[in-house]
């Protein structure tokens, strides 16, 4: 069982994120953007240590058996907060122990929703499918995605 540890982006010196950022095979299921250069992904960081302190909200940098894997969290969304998991291609089968994690923490922020934004790129999963109480096709910054909207509280996990 690989070990899994989140520690605060304040934590990480920002040039550890540019790889991971910048990775093509990462990039392809995110919103487009500039590649990171050293000066925008401290600027990055920032805006992450900015929305860590809101209320309700939680970022935290991966690190997979001791190595950089990428970021989750729990962060401001249109529609209340959704959950974002962008970790390096070669840590992928990672995602769900993840998601459980970002799960108990919306918990423990007493979040009774949560929205998880898949982009058109990645496939529907059962899984989320089976837990959420509504998914439907959204446009955010002019791209589709697929919503799942999670209740969050006892029994969410169960389905995994």
């Amino acid at each position: 069982m690989k070990e899994i540890k989140f520690i605060s982006f304040n934590q990480v010196a920002p040039e550890d994120f540019l790889a991971i950022a910048n990775e093509n095979a990462l990039r392809k299921h995110l919103i487009e953007h500039e590649k990171f250069t050293s000066v925008s992904i401290k600027k990055w960081i920032n805006e992450k240590l900015e929305i860590e302190s809101l209320e309700g909200c939680r970022i935290r940098a991966i690190y997979i058996d001791g190595a950089l894997a990428g970021w989750c969290g729990i962060q401001p969304d249109d529609k209340g907060f959704e959950l974002a998991i962008v970790i390096s291609q070669k840590f992928w089968g990672s995602g769900l122990s993840i998601f459980k994690t970002l799960m108990n923490w919306a918990k423990e922020l007493d979040h009774k929703e949560v929205l998880f934004h898949l982009l058109e790129t990645r496939p529907e999963y059962k899984a989320l499918n089976k837990i959420a109480t509504k998914v439907h096709k959204t446009e955010l910054l002019g791209r589709c995605f697929t919503t799942y909207y999670i209740t969050v509280g006892k029994g969410t996990q169960k389905n995994f």
